[in-house]
């Protein structure tokens, strides 16, 4: 069974059986289909994460209330971590490597570490004492930053990527013992990252100024640009059978990305094996089954369970492709009415027994 575990704003939709369609369903057993319940309103949620390890505990920050966990699948959440995490946790990740190790970003930038499934919660210090941190400043709060983004190297558990919202993407190859300064090539804005575990120097990077990626593991950085008109990049991910092609959602700025009254925001998508061919163009998709354009905020992506499988979650609905983009299908469940004209906040897909 699949669970998307979809965060907004206003809460987190769990939904279960999200593999499953209004076509699906076998001759001799009775069609259930998808279901959702939405959970932990109340809270300005900011990020989420689950693994397919541990496919009912899920992590969830807040703008106002610091960290919950369930360890039921969405059914009851609890705080975590409030004697040392602060009351805005602005980013999380399960290691891929472990699922008791977590990891959470928060504002004012810092970083901590659970090894214990998130009974227990340490910082890892350091992380403001580097050269560049003075100028790092969140534009809508420019007295401050927080920390966006937090990747871990799936070929290595003590390799870190670090992405504070704005000013640095930063890395650790000593599990935060020590941090390395931002190289000068880096993007300043960076909003979301996705690797591949078949290619875990292959580095993939959505940032406010534009696209980057890297093929050594971060040293240096390429931006492939053609094709793609929107350069406010919001969220990327990888298709898990075909580590070359790429999902982007786009806008033309923040206030098209977020703001409900001018929104207007798209998605993309590139194959690394047209380069083969002369080509590393990105390509708009538009009228696959995803809502975008004017009036749409932007997508949250997440890759799948299966090959060509990835989700695109947006306040109209959460989407399914089974064909790496070519279509998409919405995931047929009671969409919540506060979940409408509010942005998404993080979306996990994960695998467990029915």
């Amino acid at each position: 069974m699949v669970t998307c575990y979809a965060a907004s704003r206003e809460g987190v939709l769990v939904v279960r059986d999200a593999e499953t369609s209004t076509e699906g369903g076998a001759d001799t057993e009775p069609f259930r289909g998808p279901s959702a319940e939405h959970t932990l309103d109340g809270h300005r949620v900011e990020c989420l994460d689950a693994a397919s390890d541990a496919p009912e505990r899920v992590f969830c920050g807040t703008f106002d209330a610091g960290l919950f966990r369930s360890v039921d699948a969405g059914q009851t959440w609890e705080r975590v971590g409030s004697d040392v995490l602060p009351k805005s946790v602005t980013s999380v990740t399960v290691s891929p490597h472990d699922p008791d190790v977590v990891y959470a970003g928060t504002e004012p930038s810092g970083v901590y570490r659970t090894r214990d499934g998130g009974d227990t919660w340490t910082e890892l210090s350091g992380l403001t004492d580097l050269p560049s941190a003075p100028q790092w400043s969140f534009p809508p709060r420019p007295d401050t930053h927080h920390v966006r983004w937090i990747e871990v190297d799936p070929a290595d558990p003590e390799h870190l990527y670090v992405a504070v919202e704005a000013g640095a993407l930063i890395q650790t190859h000593d599990g935060g013992e020590t941090w390395e300064e931002r190289a000068p090539s880096t993007r300043r804005d960076t909003h979301t990252m996705a690797i591949h575990p078949d290619e875990p120097d292959r580095v993939r990077v959505a940032a406010g100024d534009g696209y980057a990626e890297s093929d050594d593991g971060g040293g240096t950085w390429q931006f492939p640009q053609d094709g793609l008109k929107h350069r406010y990049c919001w969220s990327v991910a990888i298709d898990p059978g075909e580590p070359g092609r790429v999902l982007l959602s786009a806008a033309a700025g923040a206030r098209r990305a977020h703001t409900p009254e001018s929104a207007a925001s798209y998605l993309y998508r590139r194959e690394d094996a047209e380069a083969e061919r002369g080509s590393t163009r990105w390509d708009r998709l538009d009228d696959v089954g995803v809502p975008t354009g004017t009036g749409v905020l932007r997508a949250t992506l997440a890759p799948g369970v299966a090959d060509g499988e990835l989700f695109a979650l947006t306040d109209r609905g959460l989407y399914r492709t089974q064909d790496g983009g070519d279509s998409f299908t919405r995931v047929d469940v009671a969409w919540p009415e506060a979940f409408r004209e509010t942005t998404t906040r993080g979306l996990a897909v994960v695998t467990s027994e029915a």
